[in-house]
This record gives structure tokens, C-alpha cells and sequence, in this order.
């Protein structure tokens, strides 16, 4: 009754339409988390509790199979306008250049461009041709999630004070660190968390640039942008929209930090515009079966969570971030979950076969028009 009744309550307010539209929106390509399955395993052996932690456990740079068997599954799934599903998919563009950043003794902060940090894994030389080629093909659509997912400021200074965690995980070229013997998941991934004003237009600076830095890799501007953690404040609004950014993809409650390290809350619904007519989007559905307990069932969870938006008039927007697809550090991982979105993907053009497949910018374009 409880999820019943939360599931209604996303979908109250807001945008409304009698088409029965499908966005999956996915976070992190891009970025390093668990390096391998070698590093995986020494994290354990030095006492670090990434067993019990997803993030750590599943999530890494994704390889060139991970992405093949995604595009080849997502392919076969088509719209009753013939487009397959797609996934939107939120990338960073930089990862810390572990090299340069011992080289001056931890004092300053460098980092590389993904395509670089492509060239370093050994499955993952084609990658990013993968990624156009996913666009091209229609299944993968790459828009900003930001430079690097992590917060540079906490990450240096606990280089500088000589955090024995972030040093092991920097020693094992992992961003951030986690506390030992520890179930605590790594802090130093939350972006945007910042402490005082000056830390806070650091973070600003750093969005900007990840966008700049997105349409040299990929060649447009990236349209939407989905804040690191759901931390964001409403100051950077005009800069973003400076930068072409009209839509925010995120979650109906979005965190502001404040300096001094309290938090303010922030409720949004699909279609709310700020002053700048930049449009909030809302997840309202969610399949994160790499998330989920052993016994749950993640298929059945998500075609609920659709129907009642359906049901509601309102889009189904899929939260499904990038650890359920990733195999370079657990192929388990990867494989029961491509079985499942297999089924989740058949039941739902079953059920609904009049379904339309779109990218996060289309369903904002279309809600900014004001079409039903």
C-alpha cells in the first residue's frame, strides 16, 4: 500500500499526456569507479568492504562488451514508430590524471579526457567510437553529466592531509575512497558538495567546463544535464542556460548544499519551468536491479511504477544507471541483468504496444511545446 501510494504521488503534478511514452535516463558513462577485478579484490584483502557497497562492488569503466551486448539488446526493441529504445545516456568527460597529480606531490589537481582514459584500460581501445556508434544507431544518446564525478576539492585535501583510505584507493588509481572496515559508500563522488562560496564557483566552473568539453567529443551541445547526486542550486541556472542547457534531468527532490555543510531541499514536477523556461524532468520509474535486495523482483517493480504513470497521463521516465550494464569487474552482474531488461523491454511492448521510445531533449522539447 505504501509503494502504491508513493507511486501515485510522483505523478501527480505536472506535464500530462495520453501517449505512452518511455525515457530511459542512465548516469556515470564514463567514469572510473572500481578499476578491475584485480583491485576489486586487493580492496577486500586490505580490509575495504566493497563487497557490500553496489557502487564498489559492480560499477566500472565500461568495455567494449558491455557496450556491444547493451546496443545489440536495445536494438532488437522497437517502438511502433520502428525506433528502438534507447538510453540516454549522462557522460563525463574527464577522470583524474593519477600521474600528473603524484607528480607534483599532491598539490595541484590534473585530469584526462575520457578518450584517454579509454586508451588506458585493456577492453576498452573502441569505446568511444562505440559511443557514436550508438548514437548514430539510436540505441545510445550521450548528453552531460558533468566533467568528472568528483568533487576535486574533498579529493585534494584528503590527498594533502594524508587520508590513509584515499591514498590506498589513489595508489589503486580509484576516485575517492572509502572508509575502512567500512559499509560507508565513497563521499568523494558527490560533485557539487561544496563549503563555502569560493568552493561553490570552483563547482560552477567545473560544470561549465565539462560542458565545453562534451561538444568536442561529441560534436553537439548537450541539451539536458542530470546534477552528479541530485545536489544542485539554483544560482548556476543562468550559466547553464547560457551554455544552451533547457532541461534538468533528475528526481522530484533535488539537494542544495549550503556552505557550512547543511542541505536545503528542493521539490520539482515534470514540465515546472524557472526563469530562465528551463524545464525540470522527473524520474518516475526506476530499474536498478544491481541495487536491488535477492529477492525482489525488478521487472514486475518497474512495469508497476509504468503502468501507474501511464495510467496518471504522464511519461514513464526509467531511472537505470550505468552499474547494472557493466561486466569488466563482474560478468554475473551484467548478464542477469541484460536478461532482465530483455524481459522488462518484451513485457512492456506487450502490454503497450503503442509505446514511443525517446531521448530525455525530445520529451523536453515536446513538454516545452506544450503538446499532449
Amino acid at each position: 500500500m505504501k509503494q502504491y501510494i508513493s507511486r501515485h504521488l510522483a505523478n501527480l503534478s505536472g506535464w500530462r499526456t495520453d501517449r505512452k511514452i518511455v525515457v530511459i535516463e542512465s548516469d556515470d558513462w564514463g567514469s572510473i569507479r572500481m578499476p578491475s577485478k584485480s583491485v576489486y579484490k586487493k580492496c577486500l584483502r586490505a580490509g575495504y568492504r566493497v563487497d557490500e557497497i553496489a557502487y564498489e562492488r559492480f560499477d566500472s569503466l565500461a568495455s567494449e562488451d558491455d557496450l556491444e551486448l547493451l546496443f545489440n539488446l536495445l536494438s532488437h526493441h522497437r517502438d511502433q514508430n520502428g525506433n528502438p529504445a534507447v538510453v540516454t545516456a549522462n557522460i563525463l568527460t574527464a577522470n583524474p590524471d593519477f600521474g600528473k597529480i603524484k607528480s607534483s606531490n599532491f598539490q595541484n589537481y590534473y585530469y584526462e579526457l575520457i578518450t584517454e582514459t579509454f586508451k588506458r584500460y585493456p577492453k576498452h581501445g573502441r569505446c568511444f567510437n562505440l559511443w557514436k556508434e550508438g548514437k548514430s544507431e539510436g540505441v545510445f544518446f550521450p548528453q552531460s553529466h558533468g566533467r568528472e564525478h568528483l568533487n576535486v576539492s574533498m579529493f585534494m585535501q584528503a590527498l594533502q592531509t594524508g587520508d590513509p583510505d584515499v591514498h590506498f584507493a589513489f595508489h589503486h588509481q580509484m576516485p575517492g575512497g572509502i572508509p575502512k572496515a567500512s559499509s560507508v559508500g565513497n563521499k568523494y563522488v558527490e560533485t557539487l558538495r561544496y563549503t563555502s562560496q569560493k568552493d561553490k564557483e570552483a563547482k560552477l566552473s567545473i560544470i561549465l567546463e565539462g560542458l565545453d568539453q562534451f561538444e568536442l567529443l561529441m560534436g553537439y551541445r548537450s541539451e539536458s544535464f542530470t546534477p552528479p547526486n541530485y545536489l544542485w542550486s539554483s544560482d548556476f541556472d543562468a550559466s547553464m542556460a547560457a551554455n544552451s542547457v533547457r532541461f534538468y534531468q533528475g528526481r522530484k527532490k533535488m539537494i542544495e548544499p549550503k556552505p557550512g555543510g547543511n542541505i536545503e531541499l528542493h521539490s520539482h514536477y515534470l514540465g515546472k519551468q524557472n526563469q530562465f523556461s528551463q524545464i525540470y524532468m522527473m524520474r518516475n520509474t526506476f530499474f536498478e536491479p544491481s541495487l536491488c535486495s535477492a529477492d525482489s523482483n525488478p521487472v514486475r517493480q518497474c512495469l508497476k511504477e509504468i503502468s501507474t504513470a501511464f495510467k496518471m497521463q504522464k511519461p514513464a521516465v526509467i531511472s537505470s544507471h550505468r552499474l547494472n550494464y557493466i561486466g569488466f569487474v563482474d560478468e554475473h552482474n551484467r548478464d542477469q541483468n541484460l536478461k532482465m531488461l530483455e524481459n522488462l523491454l518484451s513485457e512492456l511492448l506487450a502490454t503497450w504496444p503503442d509505446v514511443e521510445f525517446m531521448t530525455s531533449p525530445q520529451l523536453g522539447t515536446l513538454i516545452s511545446k506544450g503538446d499532449g
